[in-house]
């Protein structure tokens, strides 16, 4: 997961020094007054999201599979503790039963 993100915030990065060079450049418009930078990383993060679905789609798969494969060990672990606490309350139940 963190490989992915990694990956993700590079592509952000790359995004964000090609729209700066653009805008400076003059391709792209520099914005309103003092919004400049916030141009900028919109641009950026405009860019950058398509980007990372497509090249990244190998390892966000990767990375979702563990999410999934921890979830089900974690579900697993839960239900065998709610297993364990289930029968220490109807032992406990059965001693009171009896005494």
């Amino acid at each position: 997961m963190l490989r992915y993100t990694l990956m993700r915030l590079g592509v952000f990065v790359g995004c964000l020094v090609a729209v700066w060079g653009l805008v400076y450049a003059g391709v792209f418009p520099r914005g309103l007054g003092d919004s400049n930078g916030v141009w900028i990383v919109l641009l950026a993060l405009l860019l950058s999201a398509p980007i990372s679905f497509v090249a990244l789609r190998k390892e966000r798969d990767r990375a979702s599979v563990r999410v999934v494969e921890k979830m089900d060990r974690m579900k697993a672990g839960l239900d065998a503790s709610r297993g364990q606490e289930d029968g220490a309350d109807d032992a406990a139940r059965a001693q009171g039963q009896t005494s």
